[in-house]
């Protein structure tokens, strides 16, 4: 009987450090869990950001009597780099596209000139007006830059920029 004193003090506490070891892993993986999910929001919300951009950007373009100057040439014509940097409003780099803020973000759009054949229903005789704009969606610390290329009537078509 002697011979057994304490033992089931040393089980005890085995279970009990078993126990420990099980929560601090449980907790380290809400935890990722948790960081996850924020950081999907944030995702989401700067998408969202940037749609609501590039929607205020085409109905800009739509609007009666909007007008730009056409780019002149491959840097003012490409889309713009730093889109993928913006942090202020204004004319940015070697594109000069003007940025306008948004309340999460920014818009610039370039006019591409004119193009036939641009639209599938459209008329022949037509040369649509072809603009280029960008949104960008900032929500902490994540980023959304989509672009669309528009004619004064409709979207033409629409991309994700990574």
């Amino acid at each position: 009987m002697n011979a057994q004193r304490g033992a089931v003090l040393m089980v005890g506490l085995v279970f009990l450090l078993l126990l420990t070891l099980l929560a601090t892993s449980s907790m380290q993986n809400a935890t990722l869990q948790e960081r996850m999910a924020g950081s999907q929001a944030r995702r989401d919300a700067s998408f969202q950001a940037a749609e609501a951009a590039l929607r205020a950007g085409e109905a800009r373009v739509s609007s009666p009597g909007f007008s730009q100057e056409r780019c002149t040439g491959l840097a003012t014509c490409l889309p713009p780099p730093e889109a993928l940097t913006l942090s202020t409003e204004g004319t940015g780099g070697a594109s000069g596209v003007i940025w306008r803020a948004t309340p999460s973000g920014f818009v610039g759009i370039q006019y591409l000139g004119e193009s036939t054949g641009a639209i599938e229903d459209g008329d022949a005789e037509q040369s649509p007006k072809l603009y280029r704009v960008t949104a960008i969606g900032l929500q902490g610390t994540a980023r959304t830059v989509l672009e669309s290329v528009h004619t004064d009537e409709k979207r033409i078509l629409w991309r994700q920029r990574l």
